[in-house]
Formats: C-alpha cells, structure tokens, sequence
C-alpha cells in the first residue's frame, strides 16, 4: 500500500512525481500529495481523492522546483484527508512514509506542541525538525530520528534550503534508488521509476541512504558504510496499459493463456518439468505454506496436489496468524511462502519466523528483486508481469501453475509419479493455455449474469476438492470489487449450517468439473434447489448434459482433466466477478479499502 517518489533532478519535480505516481494508482491510496524545494524553500501540495485532484490543485497553485518528494496515502491513522496527507511537514523538514510507527505515540508524548495531524507519521517529521533545532546536519538529523522508530517503514526525508539533498530509509518496507544522468530518484516501486531509469539499488533491511545529484551513499542499521549490487530492470511499457480495454482488470484476465504460456516455458522443459531453481523434495517430511489474501487461496489449491501427486502432507497458514500461534518448524520441513508483491509485509514475518529452523526457505513471487525473493534459499518466479489490478487475476493463475509444476517434480524424485504419468501431465500443462483461450468465450454469458447477480445483496460458492479453494476464491474476487457479500463453503458443509441462508433469492454458484467428486456435488446441488436457491452450475459439458436440469444457469468449461481444473476454472470466477462489479458501478481496478501491496501488518 501507499506509494512513495523522490526527484532530485534538471526539470521541474512536480510533473514528473504526478506522472510516477499514477503509475502507482494501483497499490492503493485515497490522498495524494508532493513538496518540493524552490529557491532554498520547502513548500507542498495535498488533495484527497484521486490523483486528478492533486493535478487539479497544481493547475491553480503551481509548485515549482527541481527537488522533491511524493506520495500517495491508504489511511492508517486516520481517515483520509488534507491534513492526513503526504507529505507531512515540520518546520524545515517534509516526509513521506510508508508503513506503521508503532511507537508513534511514546514519541509524540515527548515532543513539545501539537501536531496538525491523527498520523504516525507525523511524529518523524517533528522528530526530525527536533533533531534539526539541537543543532544537527539535517543527515544526522534524519537517521538520528530513524533510530529512535519502531515499526515498518520506508522513507524519504527532504529538507528547506537542501535542493540537492534526500535522505532514505527501510526497515519492513521495500524502497529503492535509481540512478540517473545528473539525477537521483527514490521509489517505492520499480515501476514508478521506470520511465526515469533502468539503473536501481534496492536498499536491504535497516539501511539509510544520502542521496544527492553525485550518487547515492549507503549505511546499514549500525551506520557502516555499505555497498549495494546495482539492478538492471525492464519494465514491459505496453503492460502498464490498459491495450484497448476499459479496465486493467479485464486486460490482465485476457492476458492469462499469454502469461500462463510464459511461466510454463519456464517450468517445463520437453515432456517433464524442470523447475529453474531445483530443489530435492525426497528429504521433506511436510510442507508449511503461507500466504495472504488470493495467494493463499493458491496454497489451499496447492495442497490438493502435493498430497496426491506427491504423497506429502501439506499445513496452509494464514501469513497473518502463523507466527504468533507459534506452531513448530520441523528441521525437515520446507517453508514455502508465496506473494505476489514478494513485500507482503504478514507473509515477510512469517518467513523470517521459519528461517533457521525450517530445512529451506522456498518463495513464489512475481518479483524477483522483492525482499522475500531476496530472503528466500530459492525464489521461484511466476513470469505474470506487472499487475495493476488490486484483484488479483493473472498472478494468481501463474501461481498456480509453479505450484502445481512443484508438486509434480516432487512426486517425479519421491517415486510417486512415474516417466509415463509425468509425460501426461506436461501435456496437459501444455495444453492449458489454449484451454484458457476457449474458456474465455464465456464472457458474453458472464456480462449477461452479471446484470442478475448485481442484484443480489448475498452469493454462496461452493466446491468440493480443489474446487473448495477455487469457491473461496470465486467469493473473494466478488467482493473485492463488487461489494457484494460473499461466502464459501465446501458443498458437504452446506447442511451443516449454510442451507439456513438458502432462500428463492440467494445465488449459489457452484464449481462441478466432471470429476470423481462431482455425484456428490450434484447432491448437494441439488438440496439447494429443493429449498428454491439459484443455482448457477459451472461445469464442463459433460457435467451441464448430465446435472443441468432445473439449475438457473449454467456456464460450460473446456473439458479437463480434473488435477488442472482450479488453473481453467479461475477464468469464470473472474469473469462473474469483474461483469458485476462493472454492472454495479464500483471501481473495479481500485476498489474502495484496498491495496495492491500489503505492506504493514
């Protein structure tokens, strides 16, 4: 969440940050704000809303200068508002921040005056103009305020009568520095530098950084001089565009058999599967997965797989509960923590909690430079590109994809897939992407339930197998951006509780591949009708010719078979999603509370 940009540059600052920070429109934020230094004088620009009310205010009081520093906010402490806004500003020194100070409210019982804001944040700005008032450098200043927060953050310092000064830095939030020619730039993300520069280093956990117009000088937590690699990145232009369609959404959906081809290519080599980072699964006695949000709706799937395929059991943990339940890590286990952002900052904890008592560190991620890649023994990437929507499409079936490639290599070395068996299944991942293809035919019968289900104020999902998860996730993406509320059940939990809701008016959406489970399913379908609930069956054609009779609606999938049915079956749960949220107005790539990258816990 939030996002942050620094520019220490030959043209006016404030166009460019605007530009950068609509790049960063999709982690999230509800303000938006930049200040910059003119003449040797510190001055800013906030707005609440969308970026286009800063833009706004800037038309009508301009802010000039070549340095500066930007920002855009998803509230915390406090609700969304001027003064709530990035940056925040003490006497001689404005900030911006990413992340939470715990500790905000000891320092602020210890700072003379009041401050204009509800914010943590403001606290490191009037901290820091404390330090600044005892006489300090406004460098000694900035890390002298650094060392007394407690908490995540990433920040940037910028200060009155400094235009060839930012000061920086990192502890549980991602920030980096790009190199330019005669410039120097901050960024929370690499995609809101790079149109400024393909030269980035990524500052690791607890350092600081002097960043001038020269270069940039680096400390670590203890104040040593350090030297860090220097990364060079290529941000796909024509992916941060929405190509023609009205949402990034919809064309990150569309883009998926491309991306599911790209991640496959690297995963699959002739007729098996040959991970890019190998790893020995025989000497594994479990597996802990871990994950936030729809990436551990992928573990859940995932799980499915490595117990069949593999034969190894698998324990999946909410990232946000999984180190505080202190559960044991087994020196046999293998630890693998997936996150799309790789910056997740629940999933992080969870990761260092495991590290140095879990056999191996495993990540799958869509970053590669992320501080999870970087902390993991192997980071396996999943090749979705960038992805702007807050809910998640294309990342979340590339995940998939490297996790059910995983658990097939670990059933090839523990001897419980053969050659014949592996050949099979990489012909079937082989097959998939065209198989998404076909299935995205049924948008048009999408777009026209769309209209009825917007109607509705609750939807159930149910599944049975690995298509429990795919319900769960089906529930989620409707949710995120339609607002409507939303559950999931596995189908044989329905008369345990959940048939109390079932009524002429509520949806019930079920996922039915023609499967070994799916008899079962159509009973449980069936209970539903029997109470008069609406039951939309999706399911393949043989699944709709065998169990269609008396349903509401029915969506057919490409036939599959059923290990690879939660990859295709994504594409409705999607679809039905995104056509109701646009049916009902909502904002479907931001949608009101949420955040692309969770960066505080």
């Amino acid at each position: 969440m939030c996002g942050i940009i620094g520019i220490l540059g030959d043209h006016q600052a404030a166009p460019i940050m605007v530009d950068a920070l609509k790049r960063l429109e999709y982690r999230g934020y509800d303000s938006a704000g930049i200040a910059t230094v003119h003449d040797g004088a510190l001055d800013r620009r906030r707005a609440v809303g969308k970026l286009v009310n800063l833009a706004d205010l800037l038309v009508t009081d301009p802010l000039p200068g070549f340095a500066g520093i930007g920002h855009t906010r998803w509230a915390t402490h406090g609700g969304p508002s001027v003064a709530n806004a990035h940056p925040h500003r003490a006497g001689r020194v404005a900030v911006v921040h990413n992340g939470i100070i715990e500790n905000f409210r000891e320092l602020r019982a210890e700072l003379s005056g009041d401050g204009e804001s509800e914010t943590d944040t403001e606290v490191v700005a009037r901290l820091c103009e404390a330090f600044l008032d005892a006489g300090m450098t406004p460098k000694d200043a900035a890390f002298a305020t650094v060392d007394k927060l407690e908490g995540a953050y990433a920040l940037c310092f910028l200060f009155d009568g400094e235009p060839d000064l930012l000061v920086a830095a990192r502890a549980g939030s991602p920030l980096a520095i790009g190199h330019g020619a005669g410039e120097m730039f901050v960024g929370s993300d690499a995609i809101a530098l790079g149109p400024l520069t393909d030269r980035l280093t990524y500052l690791e956990e607890g350092d600081r950084a002097v960043v001038t117009r020269s270069g940039a000088e680096i400390f670590d937590g203890e104040g040593h001089a350090v030297q860090r690699e220097m990364t060079r990145i290529r941000i796909d232009a024509a992916r941060i565009e929405k190509a023609g369609h009205r949402h990034f959404m919809a064309k990150e959906i569309h883009e998926q058999p491309q991306t599911l081809s790209d991640v496959l290519a690297a995963y699959v080599e002739g007729e098996r599967i040959a991970p890019p980072s190998a790893y020995d699964f025989t000497a594994t006695d479990r597996i802990q997965m871990v994950a936030c949000g729809t990436a551990q709706i992928a573990c859940s799937v995932a799980k499915y797989w490595f117990e069949a395929l593999a034969r190894l059991p698998v324990e999946v943990d909410i990232a946000s509960e999984y180190r505080y339940r202190e559960g044991p890590v087994g020196a046999q286990t293998t630890a693998l923590f997936v996150s799309q952002s790789g910056e997740t900052a629940d999933t992080l904890a969870a990761l260092r909690y495991a590290k140095g008592q879990a056999r191996a560190i495993l990540s799958v991620v869509n970053v590669e430079t992320s501080s999870i890649a970087r902390e993991s023994d192997i980071a396996l990437p999943i090749h979705a590109g960038v992805e702007v929507g807050v809910a998640s499409t294309k990342a979340f079936v590339n995940q998939l994809a490297v996790l059910l490639a995983l658990a097939i290599s670990a059933g090839v070395q523990r001897g419980t897939i053969d050659a014949a068996r592996e050949a099979e299944l990489v012909a079937g991942l082989k097959r998939l992407p065209g198989l998404m293809a076909q299935a995205l035919a049924v948008e048009d019968r999408c777009e026209a339930l769309a209209a009825r289900l917007a109607e509705a104020t609750d939807i159930l999902f149910l599944g049975r197998g690995p298509m429990y998860p795919m319900a769960h996730e089906g529930a989620l993406k409707l949710k995120e951006i339609s607002y409507i509320h939303a559950e999931a059940y596995a189908s044989g939990e329905l008369k345990h509780g959940p048939i109390a809701l079932v009524d002429r008016t509520l949806p019930v959406v079920v996922f039915a591949p023609m499967d070994p489970l799916f008899d079962k399913t159509v009973s449980n379908m069936q209970e539903v009708m029997a109470r008069e609930g609406k039951v939309l069956l999706v399911t393949d054609a043989e699944g709709a010719e065998v169990a269609s009779d008396g349903v509401w609606e029915v969506l057919v999938m490409p036939k599959v078979e059923p290990v690879f049915a939660p990859i295709l079956y994504a594409v409705p749960a999607q679809l039905l999603a995104y056509h109701t949220a646009v049916h009902k107005g909502t904002d479907v790539d931001q949608p009101r509370n949420l955040a692309k990258s969770v960066t505080v816990e």
